[in-house]
């Protein structure tokens, strides 16, 4: 599974901002597809995920200005980020959990490069 990140770019507070997620492979085994950000000097958060069946969860943090979607037949994922903050200026990389059955079953994770969104006051 191959994941590609793009949409980020810079955008002053209160602004809009979408992110997408193109997956790419075996993508009838992913599972959960995430979206992660990571701010200067911190650590990796997860920010908002949604499974197969678009089950979604987010972080407190970002409750009521993001929605995450998911369109299955295209293997896209969506993060819509609206009223954007400074503190949310970080890389954010999209992830997926996925699970290839066959002659063995393989349980992995996948990581797309970063999208650099940075929240101007």
């Amino acid at each position: 599974v191959q994941l590609q990140a793009s949409g980020g770019g810079l955008v002053q507070a209160g602004g809009s901002l979408r992110l997408s997620c193109a997956a790419s492979g075996s993508t009838s085994s992913i599972n959960t597809i995430n979206w992660h950000r990571q701010a200067p000097g911190s650590e990796r958060k997860l920010v908002a995920g949604i499974s197969r069946g678009g089950m979604k969860n987010y972080a407190d943090s970002v409750k009521g200005r993001f929605t995450i979607s998911r369109d299955n037949a295209k293997n896209m994922v969506y993060l819509q980020m609206n009223s954007l903050k400074p503190e949310d200026t970080a890389v954010y990389y999209c992830e997926a959990d996925y699970t290839i059955v066959g002659d063995t079953t393989v349980v992995g994770r996948s990581w797309g490069q970063g999208t650099l969104v940075t929240v101007s006051s």
